[in-house]
């Protein structure tokens, strides 16, 4: 078990020994307050951005649902002629070549797990830097049209100016100890909720309907909604044609039914949440929590034998593009194309309560974007 897999878990129980790194999360604290001062009084300077922004972010360490919120809201601006671009620090990708535009034909390894799945999926204008101020500059030299950007994870990055601020909290999880690092998992105090737009990660009820008395109809909130599972290896066989040759549909499987023995390899944030989203599905789930944006390699994937794999969507890209590059080498393997028909991804989408779409026209309103219905 890593170090950092055994912290979370010990965030989540409690531990009692925790408490004893409480002088430390003093003087984070200290730290946290003196240095958002600082750029207050204009001691560090920040950029203010040519265009809107809206920064989408947590206070909490660990996975919130922020990455299927920014993909709702992008398809949602989309579907109504919004000009809207997506920055992001591009964690997990190789720092020495950004700021870069991310695209479909972007590595993971380059960009970032969660980049590569946000222009996958929506095809939104993308780029990626540490340096905030250097990715919308990336972008909007090659998007000069952009009405909107929407900065993934970069509440606390106060050398970035915002228009808005959203703040996603897991109200399952809550906020643990309410203590702030290393004692508990806050990274800002909760003070720091006041005057943020807050969007509450509701857990998700399939009895629950979006109208007029449902709770998610009156308060902002968000849902994560799992879609039907989907295989890995048909993307394999479309960009790979000597894997399309070798498997000649031979080792196609059906999807696991509720009631089947699954594995759960998860390197996200909050893997209980996949968990317990799989258990909620009707399957055996045996768990395999690994660190945030963990690179898996084919070897450890092999160690799963017999059950089906389910892994999350942003797991998927990083998985997808380890096969493709092992194909060559190991596509004559028969245990390595029994793995890849074993493989399947479990999509989420974030279904938003009407409030929080009508509390985003108002504040774009305001900013000069009109978004209202067309």
């Amino acid at each position: 078990m890593s170090m950092e897999t055994a912290v979370t878990r010990a965030w989540q129980r409690q531990a009692g020994w925790l408490w004893l790194l409480l002088p430390i999360s003093w003087l984070y604290g200290l730290l946290i307050l003196l240095r958002r001062q600082a750029y207050k009084v204009g001691l560090f300077s920040s950029y203010h951005a040519p265009i809107p922004v809206l920064v989408i972010g947590n206070i909490t360490v660990g996975g919130s649902g922020k990455t299927p919120l920014i993909m709702t809201l992008v398809n949602y601006l989309q579907q109504r002629s919004v000009q809207v671009g997506v920055i992001s620090r591009g964690y997990g990708g190789d720092s020495s070549k950004m700021p870069v535009l991310v695209t479909t034909d972007s590595l993971p390894s380059d960009v970032g797990d969660e980049p590569y799945l946000i222009v996958s999926t929506t095809g939104v204008a993308m780029a990626v830097c540490p340096n905030r101020q250097q990715a919308i500059e990336t972008l909007l030299q090659a998007h000069p049209n952009l009405q909107l950007i929407i900065a993934d994870d970069g509440l606390q990055h106060y050398a970035l100016q915002r228009d808005i601020e959203w703040i996603v909290v897991d109200a399952a999880r809550g906020f643990g100890s309410q203590q702030l690092l290393p004692t508990g998992f806050l990274r800002e105090p909760i003070s720091r909720l006041k005057n943020a737009t807050v969007i509450y990660h509701e857990k998700a009820d399939e009895h629950l309907n979006l109208d007029s008395d449902s709770f998610l109809y009156k308060h902002l909130a968000m849902q994560l909604h799992p879609d039907s599972l989907q295989p890995l290896y048909p993307e394999l066989f479309k960009l790979t044609e000597l894997l399309d040759s070798q498997l000649n549909g031979s080792v196609q499987a059906a999807p696991p039914i509720h009631g089947s023995q699954v594995h759960a390899v998860s390197g996200i944030g909050y893997p209980q949440r996949f968990f317990a989203t799989l258990n909620s599905l009707g399957f055996d789930v045996i768990e395999h929590p690994y660190p945030d944006h963990y690179d898996f390699s084919v070897n450890e994937l092999l160690q799963y034998t017999e059950q089906p794999i389910i892994v999350t969507s942003k797991d998927a890209v990083k998985v997808r593009a380890l096969l493709l590059q092992a194909t060559n080498s190991q596509a004559q393997n028969t245990e390595w194309q029994e793995l890849v028909s074993r493989l399947w991804v479990l999509p989420v989408t974030a279904i938003l309560s009407t409030n929080c779409y009508q509390t985003l026209q108002q504040q774009l309103i305001a900013l000069g974007i009109d978004i209202a219905d067309k």
